[in-house]
Order: structure tokens, then sequence, then C-alpha cells
């Protein structure tokens, strides 16, 4: 069945996705790659990465002997993905980018030219698995706990999973990079990318001070002390420590300040000192613009695990539904970092259920009071 089947792999210059090719091609699959170009500007440093990429998406496909098509969706991502966000980032929230790009351009866009180019399935580097029949995907977590994606990839619905392959389920970061060296591919040793999507390793205030104008205002403790100017509440986000300059402040202990609220309304910063401040920490959320992997969701409240974050430990919670496309999640502990703007996804041991957008957070007993950004 494989020789028949038409798979058509995310190239993007990077160790993963050129082993999930080389898998494929052992898999007896036919084998096509298509990089994407999904950010233009008339920075230097970007448009020497891209090229980079390009080049070594190149030298994957010319080693496996397989076609390599070149897609340009600067303009879809620019649409769909980043005005979106400097609409977040403009409303004091923060906002996740790398999973709208999965769920708009690289599981939409992407798939769509695929479709259209004759896949079958499109392919991709992502730590993932997908099991169950069509119309009844499920959302697997990778065997590589450490690299598991499925935290980016919750938006996908059934008919992308349909779709989709992930031939790195069953593989850890180190076997990944000894395939591929044992493939002879140049990039085997390629290091991981860590930056945002749209703007790769450069410095992220610098960056977003280009689209979002500087509004400047007081930094503040919870006790309301003045401490500080900030450059704009776009600029920051609860948890941030590096970035506050509020070193040697007179009367107070040493420990580093914490951002861990925004108050829109006045303008200010709102900070405390010491990593586990109970300012930090949260009982439970509220989300909304919830996505189910099966397309449903849970009848009615369930317990499950959460996640905050890419790599953030599973936390046993409950989740319970509040109203029209509205549910809270409880936590068995406090958490701390609880973001609105961003996701929380929820899973049932390895299946992905889905997932929401943060809006509000419950704060611990004796804390400030804190709601939506």
């Amino acid at each position: 069945m494989n020789a028949s089947t038409r798979v058509i792999v995310g190239l993007s210059g990077g160790v993963d996705s050129a082993v999930s090719a080389w898998l494929l091609r052992e898999q007896g699959y036919q084998v096509e790659g298509l990089f994407m170009k999904n950010w233009e500007d008339d920075d230097t440093a970007t448009q020497c990465t891209s090229e980079t990429d390009l080049t070594d998406a190149r030298q994957v496909a010319a080693a496996l002997d397989i076609p390599l098509h070149q897609a340009n969706f600067a303009a879809e991502y620019r649409d769909q993905v980043f005005d979106h966000c400097l609409q977040e980032f403009r409303a004091g929230r923060t906002p996740n980018p790398d999973i709208l790009c999965n769920q708009r351009i690289k599981f939409r866009a992407f798939l769509d030219r695929a479709i259209r180019l004759g896949a079958d399935y499109v392919a991709t580097g992502h730590y993932a698995a997908v099991a169950g029949d069509t119309g009844a995907r499920r959302l697997c977590r990778a065997v590589d706990a450490n690299k598991d994606q499925t935290y980016f990839l919750y938006t996908l619905n059934q008919h992308q999973l349909a779709h989709a392959l992930f031939p790195l389920a069953e593989l850890t970061k180190p076997e990944v990079r000894a395939l591929a060296d044992q493939a002879g591919f140049a990039n085997f040793d390629k290091p991981d990318s860590t930056g945002i999507c749209f703007i790769g390793e450069r410095d992220f205030r610098g960056f977003l001070a280009r689209y979002i104008e500087s509004t400047p205002g007081a930094i503040v403790s919870i006790d309301g002390e003045p401490l500080g100017q900030h450059r704009g509440l776009a600029f920051y986000t609860l948890g941030q420590r590096r970035g506050l300059d509020l070193g040697g402040q007179s009367g107070h202990c040493g420990l580093p300040w914490y951002v861990v609220e925004k108050d829109l309304a006045h303008n200010q910063l709102i900070v405390a000192q010491g990593h586990d401040h109970p300012a930090l920490m949260s009982t439970g959320l509220t989300a909304t613009n919830w996505h189910w992997v099966d397309g449903v969701g849970p009848p009615q409240s369930i317990a499950c695990t959460a996640r905050l974050r890419h790599r953030h430990p599973d936390t046993p919670a409950s989740l319970e539904p509040i109203g029209p496309d509205h549910w809270q999640v409880s936590f068995a502990s406090p958490q701390r970092g609880v973001t609105p703007g961003q996701s929380v996804v929820i899973y049932n041991g390895q299946d992905c259920l889905g997932g929401g957008i943060i809006t509000t957070r419950q704060a611990v007993v004796g804390a400030m009071n804190v709601g939506a950004a």
C-alpha cells in the first residue's frame, strides 16, 4: 500500500523533518518535500536564516533523491497569525503564535497546497502521534516526553489529522540525530530552533517595538509602591524577570522581581519579589475558544491533566463547563505563571483532548485578586 501512497513532507531545513522524510522513504512511500517560507521582512539576519534553511532542505532532498517544492505563505501568515498576535499583545495578553501557525499555516495552507499537488498525506517533524480510525482520530503524546509537541498541535481537527503523519512519534531526539548522521545529512547536528516562529532567535522586545507603539508607565509593587518605569505593557508577560531593571531597590530584600499582573486601566506593571510569590500562583483558571480534537468535547465535568506551557509538567486537574464555550480548570495544587492569552491544553492519559485560551486565573487565597488582563 505504501508504494502507491504519496506523502509531501514539510522540509524546514532542520534535522527532524529530514529524518521524517528519510523514514517515510524507507517505509516505501512516494515522498516529496515542500519548503515553506512563512515570514518576509527586510531584516538581513532573518533573510540569511531562511536562505540557510532552504540550502539545508535542498541538501536533504538531494540526498534522498526526492523533489523539493517551495511555497511562500508569508501573506497568509501575516493575515492569519501575525496580525492576530499583535491585537493580543496590544490588549495586554500573551498569545502563542506557534499554535496558530500549526493550525492555520502548516496544517491548512500547507495541507491544501500538498493536496493540490496530489498528496495523500502531509508529514512534519513534530514529536506527536495519531491513532484511531478516520473520523475518530486521536492526537497522542510522543514517546520522547521531553520533546512531545502535542501542546502546539491541540487545535488540529479530524480532517487535518486524517491527512497527517508524524514519523518521529516513537523516537527520541538523540535517536533522530543518529539516524540523520547515518543518512548522511549535513544538518544532523544543527541546533534546535528556540525562537518564536515568526522572529526566530532575535530579541523579542526589539522586534515587537517595530509594530507596537511604546506607552511607558509606572512599575509598582503589589502594595502600590512606585519602583520604576516600564516601556509598554505589551512588552511584558506574567512571570517575567528579565528586563525590569529593578535592582538595588532601597528597603527591599535582595530577591528578584517578577511581573505578577498588568493593570491596563492605569497602565501599570505590577511586580513582586520571589520566584514563588503567592501573587504568581493560581488555583485554577477559566478559558474560552475551546477546540476539541474529536470535534465534540467532554459532555460533562471530567478529571484530567493540564499543561500551561510546552514542557510544563502535567498537573492533575478537573474540567468543568461554566457557560457556552467557557470551561473552568481547577488544579489539584497551585500552579505558577498562569497567563491570559496562552493556551491550557487538556489530556487524558496519552491522549490530547484539546484546549482553550486562558481568560482569567483564580488567585491563591491571600494573594492579589487576578482577573483578565
